[in-house]
């Protein structure tokens, strides 16, 4: 049996279609357009004074994790559309992620990649470590234990311990940026907010 693969990687940006039918078509692309995502992005400087001297190596190897992960490419405002706003950095995104499948669902899921600096009210400042820890290795939520849409966790499981807290002393050293992201969209509902799509699908034809 062939399987013809089609990758949408961060690759399409919804045309805020969430409330225009649509219309069958022979290209199943109609009604989107190819964005060009940022997918290298810099980390933020770590904030001098903000961790003991002592923990500077790990604060800047949880620095290089971070930007080796690519986790600026989701969290930053305005990277999936290949247009970074470098003062939002790691600030969380106001461009969503659909997790649905695109060519099934007009009005899909959608989630907004949080806030992962160190603002008390919308970032991370409130959090303890473990619960950003069980966040990136397990896909948590913070209260309620529901796992994270898009996030790769699965892949972050495998991190260790050093790791993990590297990353976690690294988020806590960075400028706390006050950006609050829109609400997570459930499949079937309409939203306003801009997005692009995410996922691999492949076609159930035998041809």
């Amino acid at each position: 049996m062939k399987i013809r693969s089609m990758t949408l990687a961060c690759a399409f940006l919804a045309s805020c279609a969430a409330d225009t039918p649509v219309e069958p078509a022979q290209d199943p692309m109609q009604g989107y357009e190819e964005v060009a995502a940022t997918t290298v992005l810099n980390a933020p400087e770590p904030i001098p004074g903000s961790f003991a001297p002592e923990n500077l190596f790990q604060v800047k190897r949880g620095e290089y994790l971070v930007e080796l992960l690519g986790c600026g490419s989701c969290h930053t405002d305005g990277a999936l559309e290949g247009v970074p706003n470098f003062d939002r950095a790691l600030a969380g995104s106001s461009i969503g992620i659909a997790f649905s499948n695109p060519m099934g669902d007009r009005r899909p899921g959608i989630v907004f990649p949080p806030n992962l600096t160190p603002d008390q009210e919308t970032g991370l400042g409130s959090w303890s470590d473990q619960q950003i820890a069980d966040a990136l290795r397990l896909g948590a939520g913070r209260h309620t234990g529901r796992r994270i849409v898009i996030m790769p966790w699965q892949g972050y499981n495998k991190m260790t311990d050093d790791d993990v807290a590297a990353i976690v002393a690294y988020l806590r050293s960075i400028k706390p940026v006050r950006h609050t992201v829109p609400e997570e969209v459930l499949p079937g509902r309409s939203t306003d907010k801009p997005f692009v799509y995410f996922g691999v699908y492949r076609t159930r034809d035998n041809d």
